[in-house]
């Protein structure tokens, strides 16, 4: 047994003998120590020193390898040194361990890790040559016309048929200035030119500064005075209906006519100059529906027999334009939305600047947006009225949901847009 027992010891002692001890190192934490480096591209000769420097400034108190420092080195033809301080990983630190093999021990000791990069002294001092834009250029196109597809070698020599030469643009530069200044002379301000646009538009003389919506179009200025003295309406005093009333009318199937005519005789005494306006609104609408018979004027007479000759002249005379070839007259786009303007404007004047747009497209058989177009055209903004502007205007709470066009002053028309170049 006491043999058994000695063999073991031995054999245990002998594996013991084997293992070493791991320490940590006994010096302040604080004191210059060993550092672990990296040379990514080129190692240094073994024979290459290397100095530590720390930052101004930096607590030397701190542990070596959380202080911020830098190490530097120097061989015959290259210089090393630190890229950008020691590099800081969480999670993760750097140990060195010196093993002493009479004791059998290990010492570790905390580390910083520098990433070095190298210099090479002989190209120290030099500048890298600075390579402009047209030698750029002209290298990559080399490239294209060496390397590149169809495409490309297309799209290159595109480019060079299409480049300007600027040394040759200098003589003539001066004189090309001089060419515009003369040219744009004659070309109108931009007051001038709204000043044009707006006398150019296709609706009644205006007053741009007036500061009642009633003052804007005068009621004269849309229907000459002689033929609103002549339009019919005696013939009104005698209908004893509605119904009988809008029969009247040159234009009878019409729900803004009847609802303007159930208005002014809902009222203790009908307003002559509103029933005026109405029947000659009726008159355009009936004329506007017969565009087609203008050029014959006695059928056109015959569809609107109840209106006097003056006033069909004057509707011909303004709102058509004679055609060279029948030496007739013909109603054009622009005659066209003239008269729907001038017709839009008397609207505006019966229902106290507030128009119903919607009904107003339904009786003319147009889409509702054309319609809105046109009042924009005169200065108008389409909008809901609110309850402040329904009893204003006596008109339903119903009428809340109704779009309107209103026209506001100061008088101001729609910008042109102006449309974005294709590409």
């Amino acid at each position: 047994m006491s043999a058994a027992v000695a063999s073991k010891k031995r054999k245990r002692d002998a594996e013991d003998a084997g293992k070493a001890t791991l320490t940590l190192s006994t010096q302040p934490a604080s004191q210059v120590g060993p550092v672990l480096a990296s040379f990514p591209s080129l190692e240094p000769p073994k024979s290459t020193a290397f100095k530590c420097y720390v930052q101004k400034g930096a607590d030397k108190s701190a542990p070596f390898e959380t202080q911020p420092t830098i190490i530097a080195g120097e061989a015959e033809t290259v210089e090393f040194s630190t890229a950008d301080g020691p590099l800081s990983s969480t999670g993760c630190s750097y140990m060195i361990g010196v093993h002493d093999k009479r004791t059998n021990t290990t010492t570790l000791r905390p580390v910083p890790l520098h990433i070095l990069t190298r210099q090479v002294k002989a190209l120290k001092n030099l500048r890298p040559i600075e390579v402009s834009t047209g030698e750029r250029m002209a290298q990559r196109n080399n490239l294209g016309e060496a390397f590149g597809t169809k495409k490309a070698k297309a799209a290159i020599r595109a480019r060079e048929r299409n480049r300007v030469d600027i040394d040759a643009m200098k003589n003539v530069a001066g004189h090309l200035q001089d060419t515009i200044m003369q040219n744009t002379e004659t070309l109108p301000t931009a007051e001038e030119a709204k000043a044009t646009a707006d006398s150019s538009r296709l609706v009644p003389p205006y007053n741009a500064d007036a500061q009642n919506p009633g003052d804007v179009y005068a009621l004269h200025d849309i229907i000459p005075e002689a033929e609103f003295n002549a339009l019919p309406i005696s013939a009104f005093k005698s209908a004893k209906s509605d119904k009988d009333r809008i029969a009247l009318l040159p234009f009878s199937r019409s729900d803004w006519l009847k609802l303007q005519l159930k208005l002014i005789y809902s009222a203790p005494k009908p307003n002559k100059t509103d029933l005026k306006l109405v029947y000659y609104v009726s008159t355009m609408m009936a004329f506007f529906k017969n565009s087609r018979n203008v050029g014959d004027k006695d059928a056109l007479q015959q569809k609107l027999s109840g209106v006097p000759p003056i006033v069909l002249d004057g509707l011909i005379s303004r709102f058509t334009e004679t055609e060279r070839s029948t030496n007739k007259p013909k109603m054009t786009p622009q005659t066209e939305t003239m008269l729907l303007a001038y017709m839009f404007a008397l609207c505006l004047r019966v229902e106290d600047y507030a128009s119903d747009v919607e009904t107003i497209a339904h009786d003319l058989s147009m889409a509702p947006t054309k319609v809105m177009n046109l009042f924009k055209s005169l200065g108008c903004t389409i909008k809901k009225l609110g309850p402040n502007e329904l009893k204003e205007r006596g008109l339903p709470d119903s009428a809340a949901e109704t779009k309107r066009a209103v026209l506001k002053v100061p008088l101001e028309f729609p910008k042109n847009r102006v449309k974005r170049a294709g590409r």
